[in-house]
């Protein structure tokens, strides 16, 4: 009897061996290339030397902290990269969400045609998406072509301090509100129809009907999205915003990601250069914690 149980039990431990086996090289990939390297963010707190190695060169606790908090440049950066990132958040966030309802109340025809419509910006490569905005929006770019024709005064767009959040975020929109809009389209699919059905016996309009039915069915996806977003606040890629970057719009392009780019790769300064992104990514972590208690406390939502 012992024995039999035993085999039973030492068969379901193999059962599903071939799947393990199937999933081994995306853990070891994940292992490789996104834990070993954790080992790297020592040189934050060292002297790095090429030819010492991370191991070999000399600790120098928070000097790197130390230097990047007290730089001219600190509070400009950080200001630059808070004020884009809530930006992001504030008219980029909802818009998706926004989107997803009125598809929604689209025939199956017309909801097809728009949502591919809508989709295709997200392929476009940021390297051409930013060429767009300067065709565009240049001193030479068309709407000036356009404005001149018309009488008004030409404003390079590209170059002007003022303009470079609106156009960051404007272009986010644009690109990526149909991919951002397919998760609440998804789960606005799984909405029972019997509720539209009672909903338009009772007499209810589609703006009732939207708020009392396909709002609520959003409202836990929403959430998850939104305690996600918050924790990546200070974590902005900078392969656009570099490419937008110039001489004329500094002030207000120059944020965290692209001052590690400029200090890690084109300075060569490795060990400050991963002092601040570590100082980027404790913050993310502590705003993600605190969002994500606040919102199981509040909703019940959360991500764990």
């Amino acid at each position: 009897m012992q024995k039999s149980s035993r085999r039973v039990r030492k068969g379901k431990r193999f059962r599903n061996m071939d799947l393990f086996l199937l999933l081994l090289p995306a853990v070891i990939q994940v292992l490789i290339f996104r834990y070993w390297p954790i080992a790297g963010i020592q040189i934050a707190f060292k002297d790095f030397s090429a030819r010492k190695g991370i191991w070999g060169s000399e600790w120098i606790g928070f000097d790197h902290f130390l230097t990047f908090f007290r730089s001219y440049n600190f509070w400009e950066i950080l200001g630059n990269t808070l004020g884009l990132s809530l930006a992001m958040l504030v008219f980029s966030f909802p818009i998706p969400f926004i989107f997803a309802l009125f598809l929604n109340r689209l025939t199956p025809r017309f909801k097809k045609v728009l949502q591919t419509t809508s989709y295709a910006p997200y392929f476009i490569s940021t390297v051409v998406l930013v060429g767009m905005l300067y065709n565009f929006f240049s001193a030479s770019g068309i709407v000036n072509i356009i404005m001149g024709k018309l009488g008004f005064e030409t404003v390079n767009y590209m170059g002007k301090a003022s303009c470079f959040v609106p156009l960051y975020v404007g272009s986010a929109i644009w690109q990526t509100m149909g991919y951002s809009a397919v998760i609440y389209i998804a789960s606005l699919s799984n909405v029972n129809q019997e509720l539209y059905e009672a909903a338009k016996i009772d007499g209810a309009n589609k703006m009732q009907t939207i708020w009392h039915i396909d709002v609520p069915a959003l409202i836990p996806t929403l959430l998850i999205l939104l305690i996600m977003q918050i924790g990546q606040i200070m974590n902005i890629g900078y392969e656009k915003v570099y490419l937008m970057q110039n001489a004329l719009n500094l002030s207000k392009s120059e944020i965290i990601s692209t001052y590690v780019y400029k200090l890690g790769l084109q300075q060569a300064r490795y060990d400050f250069s991963t002092a601040v992104n570590l100082f980027n990514t404790v913050i993310n972590f502590i705003i993600l914690m605190l969002v994500n208690k606040v919102a199981k406390k509040t909703s019940g939502t959360s991500l764990w």
